[in-house]
């Protein structure tokens, strides 16, 4: 179980959205599963569509640098930059910033074009894993009716890679949720109500890993 200065922020999201209360164990599970993932040095990648598609970068953004808590360099690596370049390394040893792997896999216009060009669109998310994801890593799949197709084409390539999945979908779940080692599904029926209630959900699980990690 994590620690009290970790479950506060899921406190937190529940006393701010108590219809999010059902949920409180699936964001505990979904955190367990990306803290273990961390741990390991392993990465998050992460998919979805249309305004899920944005969310996906949001939270490569919240987990890959600073969000509320500081993350200097080590003293080693800081040395190292200095020894690299002594002008420019010592630039990048003050504002440098340690990150949590996250790879948006809605940002890669070239490969995802060609792809959806050569063979077609319900593949793109499936080729990346496929290409990206390694034994150890999670996939973040968001689907608001939790039943995309590229969603669940990538749900197969990470279960045949040995990637375990978290599934953030809305209150019917839909074929996600059934696949997902993990489903936290927001309490809405309504796409844009759906992704009201992802925002807070995954910006509390960015405060909880950057809390465990940085904190």
């Amino acid at each position: 179980m994590p620690d009290s200065r970790i479950l506060k922020h899921l406190d937190t999201l529940i006393d701010r959205y108590p219809q999010l209360e059902n949920n409180r164990q699936p964001i505990l599970d979904a955190y367990k599963l990306m803290e273990e993932c961390y741990e390991r040095d392993n990465k998050l990648l992460i998919a979805g569509n249309g305004g899920s598609a944005a969310d996906s970068e949001h939270i490569a953004g919240e987990l890959m640098k600073r969000f509320k808590i500081p993350r200097p360099v080590s003293e080693d690596f800081a040395q190292k930059l200095i020894e690299a370049d002594p002008e420019a390394g010592a630039h990048l040893a003050k504002n440098l910033e340690r990150g949590l792997m996250a790879i948006p896999l809605v940002a890669h216009e070239a490969l995802s074009t060609a792809y959806i060009n050569d063979v077609d669109g319900y593949g793109v998310f499936a080729q990346q894993l496929l290409g990206f994801g390694r034994p150890g890593d999670v996939f973040l799949g968001i689907s608001t009716s939790g039943n995309s197709k590229n969603i669940m084409n990538a749900v197969a390539v990470a279960k045949a890679l040995g990637i375990k999945v978290i599934g953030l979908t809305g209150a019917k779940g839909g074929r996600l949720a059934a696949a997902a080692d993990v489903a936290v599904k927001a309490p809405e029926t309504e796409t844009f109500m759906i992704q009201e209630l992802h925002l807070p959900i995954y910006h509390c699980l960015c405060l909880m890993l950057e809390e465990h990690f940085f904190g």
